[in-house]
């Protein structure tokens, strides 16, 4: 009989495979045509892998570290063929990518406050919407926060996802202070000794200067709540951005301090490979990865399952 954890882990491998079929077709497979039965390696075959690398959005830097290090054991006579280079190519990218891979964790604080920020269009709410779901799964009680007081669609987009999943929603009109609405729910969900707030914001560009300060406002009046929170703050990014999530990234971590990420739109990009250049360039946490539309397609991210998925053959 087969168990619940092999399963589970079988489920898994499925669905990251499923999901980076577009990554695997321009980069995986390129990867196995290049190496599997070459009995001879060469510089121009790794050059060769090195195209295919930046063709998958892994990036100049990392795609060079990668290279460089099979280059190295080409000098040193130990990769023996293309079985190995290949061999050695994914233990390393599992051994760096693996660092990603930390399990999110709702903490003691109460309520326990995730802010979640990104730039617009990278599906914030909809996240919410999910992590909503899965919290109260897991037994916790949640408060949304509108956060987004900018467009009047945010507000009510979050207070659907709040009536799908029967949970309150603390909102004000559109142009409303953003940092005041999250406030107000903070304090409202001590009152009511609810576990999980979790604020939505407004879409930034991360490199709008006022508009990252005014994010960094809201982070201030939250501690004005509680000197303590946020207890996380969720950076979602859209997979299909590539290489520009770095920059993305560099700068949230800069502005309000970010302490994990969620990838969203994995199954739709053939861009996969930029999860390599978060964990290579500016490692976080990466709680989530979004594979589908659906309410149950926001899974923790898995080293192994994403390796075993890119590179399938």
């Amino acid at each position: 009989m087969v168990s619940e954890n092999a399963d589970a882990s079988h489920n898994a491998w499925r669905r990251f495979s499923n999901a980076l079929s577009s990554t695997r077709r321009s980069v995986g497979e390129g990867i196995g045509n290049l190496l599997l039965g070459k009995k001879e390696l060469s510089s121009n075959i790794l050059e060769d892998l090195g195209t295919q690398l930046l063709v998958a959005d892994v990036g100049v830097a990392t795609t060079d570290r990668l290279i460089e290090d099979l280059q190295r054991g080409l000098r040193r006579n130990q990769l023996g063929d293309g079985e190995a280079a290949l061999a050695k190519l994914r233990a390393s990218v599992t051994a760096k990518v693996r660092e990603l891979a930390l399990p999110f964790e709702i903490g003691t604080a109460r309520p326990f406050v995730i802010l979640v920020v990104g730039v617009n269009g990278v599906g914030k709410t909809t996240t919410i919407g999910k992590l909503t779901a899965r919290f109260q799964r897991d037994g916790y009680s949640v408060l949304l926060a509108a956060g987004d007081t900018y467009r009047a669609a945010a507000i009510e987009q979050l207070q659907t996802w709040g009536e799908r999943s029967n949970v309150p929603v603390i909102a004000q009109r559109p142009g409303s202070d953003s940092a005041s609405v999250i406030f107000d729910a903070i304090e409202a969900a001590a009152a009511r000794d609810i576990d999980v707030v979790i604020a939505d914001t407004a879409g930034r560009l991360q490199n709008k200067t006022g508009l990252m300060a005014e994010l960094a406002k809201v982070k201030r009046v939250i501690q004005k709540a509680d000197p303590t929170a946020p207890h996380e703050t969720l950076l979602v990014l859209d997979a299909g951005v590539g290489q520009n999530a770095l920059s993305q990234v560099q700068e949230f971590r800069k502005t309000v301090d970010a302490s994990g990420l969620v990838l969203t739109k994995l199954d739709g990009t053939a861009k996969g490979g930029s999860i390599l250049g978060l964990a290579f360039q500016q490692p976080l946490p990466l709680y989530f990865v979004g594979l589908g539309e659906g309410l149950e397609d926001l899974h923790p991210f898995s080293a192994e399952a994403y390796v075993d998925g890119l590179f399938a053959q």
